[in-house]
């Protein structure tokens, strides 16, 4: 990434910042399965939509914060 890109994130971070982030509480978590579930309303399974590429990133997060922080349930 060049620095000239760098500036170009920089300046539109505040406004994306809201919508892709790390959650570290239960509230974030909600906050961002939300986001997901709008995302999926638009996109749906249109891979060539604008917005595909941070509906799989947002999705990987909830994924993640998932797989750490709820426990599996028991299917015995």
């Amino acid at each position: 990434m060049t620095t000239s890109e760098l500036i170009t994130v920089e300046q539109v971070w505040p406004q994306v910042a809201p919508f892709l982030f790390v959650p570290q509480t239960v509230q974030d978590y909600d906050r961002l399965v939300a986001i997901l579930d709008a995302l999926i309303d638009v996109v749906g399974e249109d891979e060539g939509h604008p917005l595909a590429s941070l509906m799989d990133i947002v999705g990987v997060v909830v994924e993640h914060y998932e797989a750490v922080h709820v426990p599996e349930l028991d299917t015995d």
